[in-house]
């Protein structure tokens, strides 16, 4: 009895073993590979990507060969999109049709959106290696906005890509339009990673990740290596360079972020920008050449972003450097340097009905050269300040929201950050 049992087991082993083998075998022969364009012997051959992506089977990756091609793509299963080297070129360049760009894809908020390449509702899809330029789009007004790589309720990752001109030109330049990589969800928190992309040259947002806002989770997003560069100094739209918003979360460490100036009234730019999203981090960054250069942003509507971790950047060239307007907080062991209102500022002028904003921030380790006021402390109670290191200051710590001596367009005490809502018609705080 005890041998037929032990046989029966061995027996079952065996065939489930055989059944293994072939199941292997058949996830083998589905992740095939298969090219646009000629440059890979033996590879089935298609002509854009937008049939490969519609005739291929999921988990199939896609090698684009260096060429250009003008053309929408949008992609609803797992595969994976990469440009490849084809002798002395490594440029696949996805651009607009010769007609122009198109609304495609709706958004999480319901409105009309032209995207050059959309991932909808789709897990373990990989973009990476390619230019995704948006210029030539043809649009034109506040009506339609036009985005680069977008991610809607979908898994992934967003690598090695060049993505740049996201956007519109002369008096259109200040629509609230205009994002480069943009990640979305409406529920759960799908986890996408954007690493190691070159992001330049958008109207509104280099890289952004948002949910709804209304209390529910937004995707999880790690931010890392990438390089994020906007227009410079302009009066025609307030700039972000990465924002994190409407209860998205996120990682966003190592990265690059310069130039996000805005010379209007009110609004000022941001580097990255933590809106209405609890819990994020933001270290090892270098943040230059921004109004305020890393700031956490509660919103009465849309939820606090309190508890950020802000640690071991470098941020240079601004107004605020890091702005808490918000609770909880920690910036720890940052490098500041020639600001032009603070350093480093516990912010209390996000407060508005049952939220507040500027309380029990630790503020320690930090070294600040040249600014008005090392630390501005705003109204606020339970701020821990020191220590921290200062040099060149004329106030090392002062109470308030504003250094009566500052110089330059310092708009610390009379800005507001400006947080895209990714919608053409969608409420900012002001």
């Amino acid at each position: 009895m005890h041998q037929r049992k032990n046989g029966l087991i061995r027996a079952s082993l065996s065939g489930a073993m055989v059944l293994a083998v072939c199941f292997m075998v058949s996830i083998a022969q589905a992740a095939t590979t298969v090219q646009v364009g000629s440059c890979v012997t033996g590879l089935t051959s298609y002509a854009t990507i937008g049939a490969a992506v519609s005739a291929v089977a999921a988990d199939t990756t896609i090698d684009v060969c260096p060429g250009t091609y003008p053309e929408q793509v949008v992609i609803k299963k797992r595969l994976t999109l990469t440009g490849v080297q084809s002798g002395s070129s490594a440029a696949a360049v996805v651009v607009p049709p010769s007609s122009g760009l198109v609304a495609n894809v709706y958004d999480i908020y319901g409105d009309h959106n032209a995207v050059q390449i959309a991932v909808l509702d789709a897990a373990s899809v990989t973009i990476s290696n390619l230019t995704v330029d948006g210029s030539g789009n043809g649009l034109s007004g506040c009506g339609t906005d036009i985005q680069g790589i977008y991610f809607q309720n979908s898994t992934g990752t967003i690598s090695n890509n060049a993505v740049r001109n996201q956007i519109l030109t002369g008096s259109d330049l200040g629509c609230q339009d205009g994002l480069a990589i943009n990640v979305e969800s409406n529920g759960g928190t799908p986890a996408v990673t954007i690493k190691d992309n070159s992001v330049r040259n958008y109207q509104k947002n280099g890289i952004t990740a948002s949910g709804l806002g209304s209390g529910a989770p937004g995707p999880k997003v790690t931010v890392t290596g990438n390089t994020v560069i906007g227009i410079g100094a302009t009066p025609a739209i307030a700039q972000n360079g990465i924002q994190i918003g409407f209860g998205a979360t996120a990682k966003v460490t190592d990265n690059y972020v310069a130039d996000d100036v805005y010379t209007g009234g009110y609004w000022a730019s941001s580097g990255i920008l933590i809106y209405a999203s609890a819990g994020v981090t933001a270290s090892s960054n270098t943040a230059e050449s921004a109004q305020y250069s890393i700031t956490t942003d509660s919103d009465p509507t849309y939820g606090v972003a309190d508890g950020a971790t802000i640690s071991s950047n470098h941020i240079g060239g601004g107004d605020d450097a890091i702005d808490l307007c918000s609770n909880n907080n920690s910036a720890t062991s940052n490098t500041v340097y020639g600001s032009t209102q603070d350093g480093i500022h516990s912010d209390d002028t996000c407060s508005s009905g049952a939220v507040v904003s500027g309380n029990n921030n630790t503020i320690t380790g930090n070294t600040i050269n040249e600014a008005c006021a090392g630390i501005l402390l705003g109204t606020g109670t339970g701020t821990t300040s020191s220590p921290n290191t200062f040099y060149n200051v004329t106030n090392t710590t002062l109470a308030g929201d504003a250094c009566p001596a500052a110089t330059g367009e310092a708009k610390a005490s009379g800005s507001s950050h400006k947080a895209l809502r990714p919608s053409p018609r969608g409420p900012n705080r002001n």
